[in-house]
Protein backbone atom coordinates (compact mmCIF):
# COMPACT_ATOMS: atom_id res chain seq x y z
CA UNK A 1 0.00 0.00 0.00
CA UNK A 2 2.85 2.46 1.05
CA UNK A 3 4.23 1.70 -2.57
CA UNK A 4 1.11 2.47 -4.49
CA UNK A 5 0.52 5.90 -2.47
CA UNK A 6 4.09 6.75 -3.54
CA UNK A 7 3.60 6.21 -7.16
CA UNK A 8 0.10 8.32 -7.22
CA UNK A 9 1.75 11.13 -5.26
CA UNK A 10 4.33 10.63 -8.22
CA UNK A 11 2.27 10.90 -11.04
CA UNK A 12 0.52 13.95 -9.53
CA UNK A 13 2.93 15.41 -9.04
CA UNK A 14 4.28 15.27 -13.02
CA UNK A 15 1.20 15.97 -13.77
CA UNK A 16 1.51 18.95 -12.07
CA UNK A 17 4.54 19.93 -13.43
CA UNK A 18 3.13 19.96 -17.03
CA UNK A 19 -0.11 21.80 -16.44
CA UNK A 20 1.57 24.15 -14.09
CA UNK A 21 -0.55 24.63 -11.65
CA UNK A 22 -2.20 22.26 -8.82
CA UNK A 23 -4.14 19.46 -9.57
CA UNK A 24 -6.97 20.01 -7.36
CA UNK A 25 -9.20 16.45 -6.46
CA UNK A 26 -6.63 14.95 -8.20
CA UNK A 27 -6.79 12.18 -5.45
CA UNK A 28 -10.13 11.76 -6.78
CA UNK A 29 -8.86 10.32 -10.17
CA UNK A 30 -9.65 6.89 -11.18
CA UNK A 31 -6.47 4.66 -12.22
CA UNK A 32 -5.29 5.11 -15.40
CA UNK A 33 -7.50 8.19 -15.54
CA UNK A 34 -5.56 11.23 -18.04
CA UNK A 35 -6.66 14.57 -17.54
CA UNK A 36 -7.68 16.27 -20.55
CA UNK A 37 -5.00 18.89 -20.33
CA UNK A 38 -2.49 16.81 -21.42
CA UNK A 39 -4.65 14.48 -23.77
CA UNK A 40 -4.13 16.56 -26.76
CA UNK A 41 -0.65 16.81 -27.50
CA UNK A 42 1.02 20.28 -28.10
CA UNK A 43 1.79 20.62 -31.83
CA UNK A 44 4.71 23.45 -30.88
CA UNK A 45 6.61 21.64 -28.47
CA UNK A 46 6.26 18.67 -30.27
CA UNK A 47 7.79 19.69 -33.80
CA UNK A 48 9.76 22.90 -32.44
CA UNK A 49 7.33 25.29 -33.86
CA UNK A 50 6.46 28.95 -33.28
CA UNK A 51 3.56 29.37 -31.43
CA UNK A 52 2.41 32.06 -34.31
CA UNK A 53 2.09 28.97 -36.99
CA UNK A 54 -1.57 28.05 -37.33
CA UNK A 55 -2.80 24.32 -37.17
CA UNK A 56 -5.01 23.65 -39.67
CA UNK A 57 -5.43 20.31 -38.89
CA UNK A 58 -4.03 17.04 -36.76
CA UNK A 59 -4.99 13.77 -38.68
CA UNK A 60 -2.99 14.13 -40.30
CA UNK A 61 -0.88 17.35 -39.37
CA UNK A 62 -1.25 20.01 -41.24
CA UNK A 63 0.52 23.35 -39.74
CA UNK A 64 1.14 26.96 -41.76
CA UNK A 65 3.04 29.79 -41.42
CA UNK A 66 1.94 33.64 -41.47
CA UNK A 67 4.02 35.92 -43.79
CA UNK A 68 5.75 37.81 -40.90
CA UNK A 69 6.78 34.50 -39.97
CA UNK A 70 8.83 33.82 -43.12
CA UNK A 71 10.98 36.95 -42.91
CA UNK A 72 14.20 34.85 -42.69
CA UNK A 73 15.94 34.51 -45.83
CA UNK A 74 16.45 30.94 -45.06
CA UNK A 75 13.61 29.97 -43.44
CA UNK A 76 14.37 28.06 -40.17
CA UNK A 77 12.67 24.92 -39.45
CA UNK A 78 10.77 26.34 -36.59
CA UNK A 79 8.49 28.23 -39.03
CA UNK A 80 8.31 25.57 -41.71
CA UNK A 81 4.92 24.22 -42.58
CA UNK A 82 4.11 21.09 -42.18
CA UNK A 83 1.92 19.29 -44.91
CA UNK A 84 1.33 15.62 -44.27
CA UNK A 85 -0.92 13.14 -45.91
CA UNK A 86 -0.78 10.14 -43.33
CA UNK A 87 0.39 9.33 -39.96
CA UNK A 88 3.94 9.92 -39.15
CA UNK A 89 6.45 7.09 -39.23
CA UNK A 90 7.74 5.91 -35.97
CA UNK A 91 10.74 3.99 -34.49
CA UNK A 92 13.11 4.98 -37.35
CA UNK A 93 16.37 3.40 -36.97
CA UNK A 94 18.49 5.02 -39.87
CA UNK A 95 21.19 2.77 -39.64
CA UNK A 96 18.72 -0.29 -40.81
CA UNK A 97 17.28 2.32 -43.42
CA UNK A 98 17.26 1.57 -47.04
CA UNK A 99 16.55 2.99 -50.54
CA UNK A 100 15.28 1.03 -53.33
CA UNK A 101 15.41 1.48 -56.83
CA UNK A 102 13.36 -0.36 -58.53
CA UNK A 103 10.33 0.16 -61.59
CA UNK A 104 9.80 -1.45 -65.37
CA UNK A 105 12.82 1.51 -66.30
CA UNK A 106 15.83 0.38 -63.88
CA UNK A 107 18.45 -1.52 -65.57
CA UNK A 108 18.84 -3.22 -62.30
CA UNK A 109 17.34 -2.92 -58.76
CA UNK A 110 19.48 -1.72 -56.35
CA UNK A 111 19.07 -1.59 -52.75
CA UNK A 112 21.02 1.16 -50.79
CA UNK A 113 21.65 1.97 -47.35
CA UNK A 114 21.93 5.51 -45.77
CA UNK A 115 25.40 5.27 -45.64
CA UNK A 116 25.75 3.80 -48.64
CA UNK A 117 24.23 6.79 -50.14
CA UNK A 118 26.40 9.38 -48.03
CA UNK A 119 29.57 7.42 -48.77
CA UNK A 120 28.95 6.72 -52.11
CA UNK A 121 27.86 9.81 -54.03
CA UNK A 122 29.05 13.73 -53.83
CA UNK A 123 26.51 15.85 -51.34
CA UNK A 124 25.09 18.65 -52.65
CA UNK A 125 23.61 21.95 -50.93
CA UNK A 126 20.78 23.90 -51.84
CA UNK A 127 18.65 26.56 -51.36
CA UNK A 128 15.20 25.22 -52.61
CA UNK A 129 11.59 27.06 -52.60
CA UNK A 130 8.97 24.15 -51.86
CA UNK A 131 5.20 25.73 -51.86
CA UNK A 132 1.76 23.21 -51.28
CA UNK A 133 0.03 23.06 -55.02
CA UNK A 134 -3.16 24.55 -52.49
CA UNK A 135 -1.05 27.46 -50.65
CA UNK A 136 -3.87 30.36 -51.19
CA UNK A 137 -7.02 27.79 -51.85
CA UNK A 138 -9.05 29.86 -49.04
CA UNK A 139 -9.81 32.30 -51.17
CA UNK A 140 -10.88 30.37 -54.05
CA UNK A 141 -14.86 30.70 -54.06
CA UNK A 142 -16.81 28.46 -54.48
CA UNK A 143 -14.96 27.09 -51.93
CA UNK A 144 -12.50 23.85 -52.79
CA UNK A 145 -12.41 20.85 -50.18
CA UNK A 146 -9.10 20.40 -48.77
CA UNK A 147 -6.87 22.45 -46.02
CA UNK A 148 -7.89 25.88 -46.07
CA UNK A 149 -3.89 27.42 -46.64
CA UNK A 150 -3.85 30.97 -46.91
CA UNK A 151 -0.16 32.04 -47.42
CA UNK A 152 2.13 30.20 -45.44
CA UNK A 153 2.27 26.91 -47.21
CA UNK A 154 5.57 27.71 -48.42
CA UNK A 155 9.15 28.19 -47.25
CA UNK A 156 12.96 27.82 -48.59
CA UNK A 157 15.39 25.93 -46.40
CA UNK A 158 18.65 24.59 -46.89
CA UNK A 159 18.74 20.95 -48.42
CA UNK A 160 21.84 18.84 -48.20
CA UNK A 161 21.96 15.24 -50.03
CA UNK A 162 22.75 13.82 -53.00
CA UNK A 163 21.74 14.19 -56.45
CA UNK A 164 18.51 11.61 -57.54
CA UNK A 165 20.40 11.13 -60.91
CA UNK A 166 23.17 10.38 -59.56
CA UNK A 167 21.74 7.18 -57.53
CA UNK A 168 19.15 6.58 -60.80
CA UNK A 169 22.34 6.64 -63.26
CA UNK A 170 24.25 4.13 -60.88
CA UNK A 171 21.05 1.83 -60.64
CA UNK A 172 20.56 2.61 -64.63
CA UNK A 173 18.19 4.09 -66.47
CA UNK A 174 16.39 2.03 -69.59
CA UNK A 175 15.84 4.43 -73.13
CA UNK A 176 12.03 3.97 -72.30
CA UNK A 177 12.05 5.70 -69.01
CA UNK A 178 9.72 8.72 -68.54
CA UNK A 179 8.90 9.30 -65.28
CA UNK A 180 10.00 8.17 -61.66
CA UNK A 181 7.34 7.50 -58.82
CA UNK A 182 8.35 7.37 -55.12
CA UNK A 183 7.04 5.34 -52.14
CA UNK A 184 7.27 6.40 -48.30
CA UNK A 185 7.42 4.70 -44.74
CA UNK A 186 4.19 7.03 -43.57
CA UNK A 187 1.01 4.65 -42.54
CA UNK A 188 -2.58 5.53 -44.47
CA UNK A 189 -4.91 7.15 -41.65
CA UNK A 190 -7.17 4.12 -41.61
CA UNK A 191 -3.78 2.12 -40.55
CA UNK A 192 -4.35 -0.02 -43.73
CA UNK A 193 -0.75 -1.07 -44.82
CA UNK A 194 -1.94 -1.84 -48.48
CA UNK A 195 -2.99 1.74 -48.66
CA UNK A 196 -0.41 4.49 -49.62
CA UNK A 197 -1.37 7.78 -47.99
CA UNK A 198 0.79 9.57 -51.05
CA UNK A 199 2.90 8.33 -53.79
CA UNK A 200 4.09 11.24 -56.23
CA UNK A 201 6.84 12.00 -58.45
CA UNK A 202 8.25 13.47 -61.67
CA UNK A 203 9.16 13.26 -64.98
CA UNK A 204 12.51 12.25 -65.81
CA UNK A 205 13.82 15.33 -67.31
CA UNK A 206 12.74 17.10 -63.63
CA UNK A 207 14.14 13.50 -61.83
CA UNK A 208 17.80 13.90 -63.64
CA UNK A 209 17.78 18.08 -62.73
CA UNK A 210 21.07 18.49 -60.57
CA UNK A 211 18.69 20.50 -58.01
CA UNK A 212 16.85 17.39 -57.50
CA UNK A 213 18.44 15.66 -54.46
CA UNK A 214 17.91 12.57 -51.95
CA UNK A 215 18.07 15.07 -48.92
CA UNK A 216 19.06 14.32 -45.58
CA UNK A 217 20.13 17.48 -43.82
CA UNK A 218 17.77 20.45 -43.43
CA UNK A 219 19.14 23.85 -42.55
CA UNK A 220 23.07 21.92 -41.72
CA UNK A 221 21.48 19.36 -39.44
CA UNK A 222 19.21 15.50 -39.57
CA UNK A 223 16.01 16.35 -40.88
CA UNK A 224 13.37 17.04 -38.40
CA UNK A 225 11.29 13.66 -37.87
CA UNK A 226 7.95 15.37 -39.42
CA UNK A 227 9.76 16.75 -42.48
CA UNK A 228 10.97 13.83 -43.37
CA UNK A 229 13.74 12.52 -41.18
CA UNK A 230 16.04 10.00 -42.45
CA UNK A 231 15.51 10.48 -46.24
CA UNK A 232 13.28 13.10 -48.28
CA UNK A 233 13.46 13.58 -51.92
CA UNK A 234 13.76 17.46 -52.91
CA UNK A 235 12.60 18.94 -56.13
CA UNK A 236 12.10 22.74 -55.72
CA UNK A 237 10.33 24.94 -58.24
CA UNK A 238 6.99 22.16 -58.31
CA UNK A 239 3.92 21.28 -55.84
CA UNK A 240 6.01 20.19 -52.58
CA UNK A 241 3.85 17.00 -52.75
CA UNK A 242 6.69 16.13 -55.40
CA UNK A 243 9.44 16.17 -52.63
CA UNK A 244 8.30 13.00 -50.79
CA UNK A 245 9.10 12.10 -47.19
CA UNK A 246 10.09 9.55 -45.26
CA UNK A 247 11.58 8.11 -48.95
CA UNK A 248 12.41 4.30 -49.29
CA UNK A 249 11.66 3.58 -52.52
CA UNK A 250 11.97 5.22 -55.66
CA UNK A 251 10.41 3.40 -59.11
CA UNK A 252 11.45 4.46 -62.48
CA UNK A 253 8.67 4.04 -64.57
CA UNK A 254 7.85 3.72 -68.13
CA UNK A 255 4.74 5.46 -68.14
CA UNK A 256 3.53 8.23 -65.79
CA UNK A 257 3.61 7.18 -62.53
CA UNK A 258 0.19 5.63 -60.98
CA UNK A 259 0.72 6.58 -57.26
CA UNK A 260 -1.99 7.66 -54.83
CA UNK A 261 -2.75 11.38 -56.01
CA UNK A 262 -0.99 11.16 -58.92
CA UNK A 263 -4.76 10.35 -60.59
CA UNK A 264 -7.98 11.58 -60.97
CA UNK A 265 -8.36 15.45 -59.68
CA UNK A 266 -5.58 15.74 -57.30
CA UNK A 267 -2.88 18.05 -58.01
CA UNK A 268 -4.19 18.61 -61.37
CA UNK A 269 -6.01 21.60 -62.75
CA UNK A 270 -8.14 21.90 -65.80
CA UNK A 271 -5.93 22.43 -68.85
CA UNK A 272 -8.74 24.77 -70.30
CA UNK A 273 -10.10 28.00 -68.09
CA UNK A 274 -13.35 26.91 -66.74
CA UNK A 275 -16.35 28.80 -65.48
CA UNK A 276 -16.03 28.47 -60.97
CA UNK A 277 -17.82 26.00 -59.91
CA UNK A 278 -17.70 23.81 -63.09
CA UNK A 279 -17.35 20.24 -63.21
CA UNK A 280 -14.58 19.12 -64.96
CA UNK A 281 -13.59 15.81 -66.29
CA UNK A 282 -10.86 13.89 -64.99
CA UNK A 283 -8.85 13.51 -68.76
CA UNK A 284 -9.47 17.57 -68.74
CA UNK A 285 -7.68 18.09 -66.17
CA UNK A 286 -3.78 18.54 -66.36
CA UNK A 287 -0.63 17.80 -63.66
CA UNK A 288 0.69 20.77 -62.36
CA UNK A 289 4.53 20.87 -62.61
CA UNK A 290 6.27 24.38 -62.73
CA UNK A 291 4.67 26.63 -59.89
CA UNK A 292 3.83 29.94 -60.75
CA UNK A 293 5.28 33.03 -60.55
CA UNK A 294 4.77 34.53 -56.76
CA UNK A 295 5.45 36.89 -54.21
CA UNK A 296 4.76 37.52 -49.89
CA UNK A 297 6.23 41.03 -48.23
CA UNK A 298 6.90 39.48 -44.80
CA UNK A 299 8.09 42.92 -43.38
CA UNK A 300 6.32 44.25 -41.82
CA UNK A 301 3.42 42.54 -40.35
CA UNK A 302 -0.05 43.54 -41.62
CA UNK A 303 -2.00 46.14 -39.56
CA UNK A 304 1.66 48.46 -39.16
CA UNK A 305 1.28 52.02 -38.68
CA UNK A 306 3.72 54.68 -39.51
CA UNK A 307 4.46 58.57 -38.43
CA UNK A 308 3.23 61.03 -41.59
CA UNK A 309 6.50 62.07 -43.56
CA UNK A 310 8.76 58.88 -42.80
CA UNK A 311 9.43 56.38 -45.00
CA UNK A 312 7.86 52.39 -44.85
CA UNK A 313 10.66 50.10 -45.42
CA UNK A 314 9.26 46.51 -46.58
CA UNK A 315 10.77 43.63 -47.76
CA UNK A 316 9.68 40.22 -48.58
CA UNK A 317 10.81 37.18 -51.26
CA UNK A 318 9.37 36.03 -54.84
CA UNK A 319 9.85 32.95 -56.84
CA UNK A 320 8.94 31.73 -59.75
CA UNK A 321 8.82 27.91 -60.14
CA UNK A 322 11.05 26.73 -62.43
CA UNK A 323 11.87 30.21 -63.51
CA UNK A 324 13.25 33.57 -62.07
CA UNK A 325 11.90 36.32 -60.66
CA UNK A 326 12.70 39.40 -63.11
CA UNK A 327 10.93 42.08 -62.09
CA UNK A 328 9.57 42.96 -58.56
CA UNK A 329 7.06 46.10 -58.31
CA UNK A 330 4.56 47.24 -55.41
CA UNK A 331 1.58 49.46 -55.72
CA UNK A 332 -0.23 51.80 -52.85
CA UNK A 333 -3.32 52.75 -54.83
CA UNK A 334 -4.87 49.52 -55.54
CA UNK A 335 -3.06 48.76 -58.61
CA UNK A 336 -3.42 51.75 -60.78
CA UNK A 337 0.19 52.56 -61.21
CA UNK A 338 3.24 50.52 -59.92
CA UNK A 339 6.95 51.23 -58.45
CA UNK A 340 10.12 48.90 -59.09
CA UNK A 341 11.63 47.34 -55.48
CA UNK A 342 15.12 46.21 -55.88
CA UNK A 343 14.82 42.51 -56.07
CA UNK A 344 18.13 39.92 -55.70
CA UNK A 345 19.29 36.98 -57.60
CA UNK A 346 19.03 33.78 -56.35
CA UNK A 347 21.48 32.06 -54.40
CA UNK A 348 20.70 29.23 -56.86
CA UNK A 349 18.78 28.29 -58.96
CA UNK A 350 15.16 27.48 -57.31
CA UNK A 351 15.73 29.70 -54.41
CA UNK A 352 13.72 32.77 -53.62
CA UNK A 353 14.69 35.51 -54.31
CA UNK A 354 14.71 39.15 -51.96
CA UNK A 355 13.00 42.18 -52.95
CA UNK A 356 12.57 45.52 -50.95
CA UNK A 357 11.64 48.76 -51.06
CA UNK A 358 11.43 52.15 -49.47
CA UNK A 359 8.02 53.95 -49.50
CA UNK A 360 6.66 57.54 -49.66
CA UNK A 361 3.40 58.16 -48.51
CA UNK A 362 1.19 61.41 -49.65
CA UNK A 363 -0.77 62.17 -46.70
CA UNK A 364 -2.09 60.20 -43.57
CA UNK A 365 -4.82 57.60 -44.14
CA UNK A 366 -5.16 54.00 -44.88
CA UNK A 367 -3.33 52.00 -47.66
CA UNK A 368 -2.49 48.89 -48.87
CA UNK A 369 1.10 47.93 -50.23
CA UNK A 370 0.45 45.32 -52.83
CA UNK A 371 3.29 43.13 -54.18
CA UNK A 372 3.82 42.09 -57.87
CA UNK A 373 6.13 39.86 -59.25
CA UNK A 374 7.36 39.45 -62.85
CA UNK A 375 9.15 36.01 -64.34
CA UNK A 376 11.25 35.52 -66.56
CA UNK A 377 8.56 34.80 -69.41
CA UNK A 378 7.42 38.59 -68.81
CA UNK A 379 4.04 36.46 -66.75
CA UNK A 380 3.10 38.56 -64.34
CA UNK A 381 1.14 37.79 -60.94
CA UNK A 382 -2.93 38.66 -61.37
CA UNK A 383 -4.02 41.15 -59.13
CA UNK A 384 -7.13 39.44 -57.89
CA UNK A 385 -7.90 35.83 -57.97
CA UNK A 386 -6.41 33.90 -60.59
CA UNK A 387 -8.79 31.34 -62.75
CA UNK A 388 -11.03 29.17 -60.47
CA UNK A 389 -10.17 25.01 -60.66
CA UNK A 390 -12.24 22.10 -58.51
CA UNK A 391 -9.32 21.79 -56.29
CA UNK A 392 -8.31 25.32 -55.26
CA UNK A 393 -4.43 25.18 -56.66
CA UNK A 394 -2.19 27.98 -57.60
CA UNK A 395 -3.72 30.81 -56.26
CA UNK A 396 -0.74 33.48 -56.97
CA UNK A 397 -2.60 36.61 -56.51
CA UNK A 398 -0.98 39.59 -55.33
CA UNK A 399 -0.12 39.35 -51.78
CA UNK A 400 -1.17 42.72 -49.72
CA UNK A 401 -0.44 43.95 -46.24
CA UNK A 402 -2.41 46.89 -44.52
CA UNK A 403 -0.82 50.29 -43.29
CA UNK A 404 -1.84 52.81 -41.57
CA UNK A 405 -0.39 56.45 -41.95
CA UNK A 406 -0.81 58.98 -38.83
Amino acid sequence: MKRRSFIKKTVLSSFTAIIGTELVFGSNMLNGYTPLAIQEPDPFKMFGKNKEMIVLNDKPWNIEAQAHLLDDKITPNSKIFIRNNGLTPEKINPKDWTLIIDGESVATKKTYTLNDLKSKFKHHTYQLTLECGGNGRSEFDPPAKGNQWTIGAVHCASWTGVRLKDVLEDAGIKDDAVYVGYHAADTHLSGDPSKEPISRGCPMPKALQDETILAFEMNGKDIPLIHGYPLRLVAGGWPASVSGKWVNRISIRNKIHDGTKMTGTAYRIPCNPVAPGEKVKDEDMCIIESMPVKSLITYPKTGATIDNGRKLKIRGHAWAGELEVAKMEYSIDFGSTWTTCSIESPVNRLAWQHFSASIDFPKTGYYEVWARATDTNNVAQPMLLPGWNPKGYLNNACHRIAVKVI
